[in-house]
């Protein structure tokens, strides 16, 4: 995660359109809008305030106020140019009314506390090393009765990674502070939050991300390549190789957390 709103973005317009071309227009992780239906399954978002954590490029955040029938949703996230993305698009697909974008430096939620009913996130938290203050601001802005739905990708363990994982990681070159389902829950534990349920994505995941690598290796390749150029698709294949061992090997654990805000 960046240290300040000026510093260089881990996401910029290359990273953006190289992982729309792979994962659909405004997502930046896994799974698209099947992926964002299965952490809310279950629950009713409609004339709900929601606040997406992490919101990317906003195609998540527009989804859940278009199909899910949010009254309004609030994207945050700390990166410039993922926020610029979703503010066009928002304003492309008409729903200025009902979604809003905020860009913001890391650190405390830049919200009054209980001011959503339901906090939303994608494959993001993962850039928190904090785990304890996140999920204490996450718990601070929900309101009395509120549930905080996600996605997250993790790792099997707390212990030293793997040399296959700090592999992964580092040919990802990104800001990734991972941690343990476990220590997903500790932590809601923690804030407050009771009902507390995991639910792991790794075989989804597995297989997925498999057609991902063949995608990217064969058809996908060339329409890649003409957005971001070859060097970059390469790099990703490499990158994609690397994390297709940790999560063949069950260290990487993608999965997803849900808790609830008690009323009293």
């Amino acid at each position: 995660m960046i240290e300040t709103a000026d510093a260089e973005p881990e996401y910029d317009d290359t990273a953006i359109r190289f992982l729309e071309a792979l994962w659909g227009e405004g997502y930046l992780s896994p799974g698209g809008p099947d992926e964002v239906d299965r952490v809310v399954e279950g629950l009713s978002l409609k004339g709900k305030t929601i606040l997406d954590i992490g919101c990317g490029a906003g195609g998540v955040t527009l989804h859940l106020v278009a199909t899910h029938r949010a009254a309004r949703a609030t994207g945050f996230d700390v990166e410039r140019p993922v926020i610029e993305t979703a503010r066009r698009r928002a304003a492309a697909q008409g729903l200025e009314d009902r979604v809003s974008f905020v860009q913001a430096p890391p650190g405390p939620l830049p919200f009054t506390g209980s001011s959503f009913d339901v906090v939303f996130s994608k494959d993001a938290l993962l850039h928190v090393p904090d785990k304890d203050a996140l999920f204490a601001e996450i718990f601070r802005v929900l309101k009395p009765g509120g549930v905080f739905a996600a996605s997250n990708w993790m790792i099997g363990h707390d212990a030293e990674p793997s040399l296959e994982m700090k592999a992964y990681v580092a040919a990802e070159g990104l800001s990734f502070a991972m941690a343990s389902p476990a220590r997903y829950a500790e932590a809601m534990r923690r804030a407050g939050f009771t009902g507390i349920a995991v639910r792991d994505r790794n075989p989804w995941y597995r297989e997925v991300a498999r057609e991902e690598l063949a995608r990217l290796k064969g058809p996908l390749y060339a329409k890649a390549a003409a957005a971001v150029g070859a060097a970059y698709v390469d790099k990703n294949i490499k990158t994609w190789e690397a994390m297709q061992k940790v999560l063949d090997s069950g260290e990487h654990r993608p999965t997803h957390l849900r808790g609830w805000k008690p009323v009293g």
